[in-house]
């Protein structure tokens, strides 16, 4: 065949191949099938028994190393084999040397020729240097190797490596490759733009659906387009009953403040979006209160595309908020009563126109004592709850008599209330409980002057105890459970969740008359959490409450 014929056939060659990789750059986005496809048909243009692609892998995040000056550099994209055509796998680690990074600028010759080379001239010496490496690696020649780069503008991303025995690769070969690996740069950076997107996208997804706000994308008409997981637990909706709903519909807002997009009333979307909160109805029942942030997208035309919502609860914010108001009002209800009472009696008993008989001044002294017994009690109780918050609330331990300890406490309040029965029925044998004993006393003291509290009428108080060695318990220890039971005005059952609260108060007429700022309970749940235990309770309206202290105790083969 003639040269002509030659060329003629190598061109049709090319327009082939080239036609094939001008189609996998539209019809393959997957990365390692589209390498499949440009390295052998890379070898099958010139007869290439084998060959590889090693790509420069962009770093997942920028990295940085420290240079001879100290100086931090950005690290080099790492190089890797992606595919290879008519090689082991097993000898894919002698070819090692050819993913180094390309070495810096050649050295004069010994002959003091110049160091000047051209872009060409630089990479096939430093290719026969790379070759001669893995060829010792491999303990035999390659033959002949041609190292085509795959640059797009003026990045490398990477090299097509070819490998064909003792015939030698002809400068047609080198010019119809050269066309062909500027097609594959191409594909291969389509691709890498494709995966990326991808990447972005799923990473997207993932953030919206995993957020712990809810969120809302909405279309120009403010349809819902997207719904998070959150926003569905939120509305207690599924996604298949949300979506192409109007937003009116989906995010119904009762007593709102600010500007609802999804109101009654047309709301214009600026530029820097909106803000709302409000109550949230929900289908599941009952109202959460939300903070609602609308953000407009907009594309390069400055047409609205969608509209984010961002769902906040803030109920437990409110709740704050609420908790701070009932803090500053009955903490200044509560110190006014003993601080007015103290002052007034002190001031009276200093007037220096009055003479006051024993009696008059000792029960007057009594009174400043009681009241400011009644302060002390206060700001302990302030200062245990800020040890609790802050996780420092220390136990003394020792081995505590319960017979002992329920005897005395229930003898000490026989003398503070003639109205109240209040009997004891302990068994002889108790076991020992390992606790502070101060701080139980703290809880049963708290109980029973509860019980006498919220028993305005008198009647019977039983404080009673039983060994528990069911083990019925979650960590099945044996367990010596103390009741306090009343005969008094219960509890209603929709707050008992709510009674071992801070500040929270049982909302009767009762308790608008009696002293307290709601801290007692909280204190003992916090106590008896701290020894382990587990305190529950029990109540009718009218008929008495009785509250339950489970500790854990030492059995007869030893500690529990």
């Amino acid at each position: 065949m003639n040269v002509p014929a030659l060329m003629a056939t190598y061109q049709l060659r090319q327009r082939e191949y080239l036609l094939r990789i001008t189609r996998a750059m539209t019809s393959r986005l997957d990365l390692p099938s589209l390498l499949e496809l440009i390295l052998s048909s890379a070898a099958e243009m010139v007869a290439a028994p084998a060959g590889m692609i090693v790509l420069h892998e962009p770093m997942p995040s920028a990295s940085f190393e420290v240079d001879g000056d100290g100086m931090a550099v950005e690290s080099e994209p790492q190089a890797r084999i992606r595919t290879t055509y008519g090689i082991p796998a097993e000898l894919l680690p002698a070819f090692a040397p050819l993913l180094r990074p390309s070495s810096r600028p050649l050295p004069p010759d010994s002959d003091g020729a110049s160091s000047v080379q051209t872009p060409g001239e630089q990479y096939r010496r430093d290719l026969e240097r790379r070759v001669q490496d893995v060829e010792e690696n491999l303990g035999r020649e390659l033959g002949q190797v041609l190292g085509l780069p795959l640059f797009f503008e003026d990045e490398l991303l990477g090299v097509i490596y070819l490998f064909r025995g003792g015939s030698a690769f002809t400068q047609l070969d080198w010019e119809f490759l050269e066309g062909f690996a500027l097609q594959a740069a191409i594909a291969v950076r389509n691709a890498r733009l494709y995966a990326q997107l991808s990447t972005e996208r799923s990473r997207l997804a993932a953030i919206i659906e995993k957020s712990a706000d809810g969120v809302l994308i909405l279309r120009p008409d403010r349809r819902v387009e997207v719904i998070n997981q959150t926003m569905e637990k939120m509305l207690g909706r599924v996604a298949a009953d949300v979506i192409g709903q109007p937003c009116s519909q989906v995010l119904d807002l009762q007593n709102v403040t600010g500007d609802d997009l999804c109101g009654n009333s047309p709301v214009d979307i600026p530029t820097h979006g909106l803000r709302c909160e409000g109550e949230l109805v929900r289908a599941s029942g009952g109202n959460l209160a939300v903070s609602v942030t609308y953000t407009p997208l907009f594309d390069e035309s400055e047409r609205l595309v969608n509209v984010i919502a961002n769902v906040s609860d803030i109920t437990r914010f409110r709740e704050e908020e609420e908790m701070k108001s009932t803090f500053v009002s009955i903490i200044s209800h509560e110190l006014k009563t003993p601080v007015a009472l103290i002052k007034g009696y002190a001031q009276t008993l200093a007037r220096p126109d009055a003479t006051w008989d024993p009696e008059t001044a000792r029960q007057s002294l009594q009174i400043i004592e009681e009241e400011a017994d009644r302060l002390e009690s206060l700001i302990n109780n302030l200062l245990d709850v800020s040890r609790i918050q802050a996780g420092d609330l220390r136990l003394d331990i020792s081995d505590v008599d319960m017979n002992r300890l329920l005897e005395r406490i229930a003898q000490d309040y026989r003398t503070q209330t003639t109205e109240h029965q209040i009997e004891v029925d302990l068994p002889d044998d108790l076991p020992l409980v390992s606790g502070d004993e101060e701080r139980l006393r703290q809880v049963f003291t708290n109980l029973l002057g509860n019980a006498i509290k919220y028993s305005p009428d008198g009647g019977l108080i039983r404080i009673g105890a039983w060994v528990d060695r069911k083990a019925g318990n979650e960590d099945k220890r044996p367990r010596l459970v103390v009741y306090v039971a009343d005969a008094g005005i219960g509890i209603p059952e929709d707050e008992l969740p709510k009674i071992f609260d801070r500040f929270y108060r049982v909302d009767s007429s009762l308790r608008r008359g009696t002293a307290g700022v709601g801290l007692g309970l909280f204190l003992i749940n916090a106590i008896v959490e701290a020894h382990k235990g587990e305190i529950w309770v029990r109540s009718e309206l009218n008929k008495g409450t009785t509250f339950s202290v489970a500790l854990p105790i030492e059995d007869e083969n030893g500690p529990a």
